[in-house]
């Protein structure tokens, strides 16, 4: 996979449909605990600096046209489909410290509102994590980037030729993946949400996405060694049979913890050996095995 721009077999435009006109009054409105303790973080934290003292700024997208709505995904338009409030939100991402230009143009690039439930989506590009059901949220944009950011940070220069998602959720962190590795495999043990994200995905006809369902802390170890693992849900511990499915310089990014979790960097220096760094509290749902 070379540095230049990645782009899907459609334009991510193409099966966004405009906004049909409703009453916002009776939106559903959702206020997990990470938007307002982010919303008072993101105000009071100073924007990173660059080396030159320059604030990092995500790059420019072109503008994208709207075409007609389509009967197959008019419910899941919404009021969020325009260019500028994606980019309001990959503006916020930077400023939080991501600094990733691939994972910024990504996060662009892919249509939030798309994966989210219709009473949801004019919420879908704030700092929070939703429902989409069973019990199961979508990752606030910060922690998708952010987790993406940190395995792309790797001995090849950022290359990520296999990369394994475990928790496929609705399959929004799958399509962001998507623009930033060669290839994606993706484990969900919830049937529904299996079903739910193969429906989200299937109109952006993204080649290189391979969704399974299975048990994640089984990993897919029939198509190992993975570059980068990342978890979308938390354990007391990271599973032995992931951390054997990492390349020898792969990087795992998980949040470990009960109660209290944190994000951490799990790095693979030989076929014995790995290290561990702590990066950040975080919150997720939890790691459980089997399915349902």
């Amino acid at each position: 996979m070379t540095d230049k721009a990645k782009r899907f077999p459609l334009t991510l435009s193409s099966v966004v449909d405009q906004k049909s006109k409703a009453d916002h009054s009776k939106r559903v409105i959702a206020t997990p605990q990470t938007a307002t303790k982010n919303a008072a973080w993101d105000s009071s934290r100073p924007a990173p600096r660059t080396a030159a003292g320059a604030a990092p700024t995500p790059p420019a997208s072109k503008p994208m046209a709207r075409p007609a709505q389509t009967a197959s995904h008019v419910d899941r338009s919404g009021s969020m489909v325009s260019d500028g409030v994606r980019k309001a939100m990959v503006d916020r991402v930077a400023r939080q410290g991501v600094n990733d230009a691939k994972v910024l143009a990504a996060m662009e690039a892919v249509p939030r509102h798309m994966f989210m439930e219709p009473g949801l989506s004019s919420q879908a590009y704030i700092d929070a994590s939703l429902p989409i059901g069973h019990h199961q949220t979508i990752s606030q944009p910060y922690i998708v980037a952010r987790m993406i950011e940190i395995m792309r940070d790797n001995q090849q220069g950022g290359v990520l030729n296999r990369v394994l998602e475990i928790g496929t959720g609705c399959g929004y962190q799958a399509a962001v993946l998507s623009l930033v590795a060669k290839e994606v495999y993706s484990i969900e043990r919830i049937k529904p949400l299996h079903e739910l994200a193969r429906s989200n995905l299937r109109p952006l006809r993204i080649a290189n996405i391979r969704l399974h369902y299975g048990d994640g802390m089984l990993g897919l170890p029939q198509v190992a060694p993975f570059d980068g693992i990342i978890l979308a849900a938390a354990g007391l511990e990271v599973p032995q049979a992931l951390l054997d499915q990492l390349t020898i310089g792969g990087r795992l990014v998980a949040p470990v913890g009960s109660r209290h979790q944190v994000l951490q960097l799990i790095q693979r220096t030989s076929k014995f050996d790995w290290t561990s760094t702590t990066l950040e509290d975080c919150h997720f749902v939890p790691l459980r095995a089997g399915t349902v």
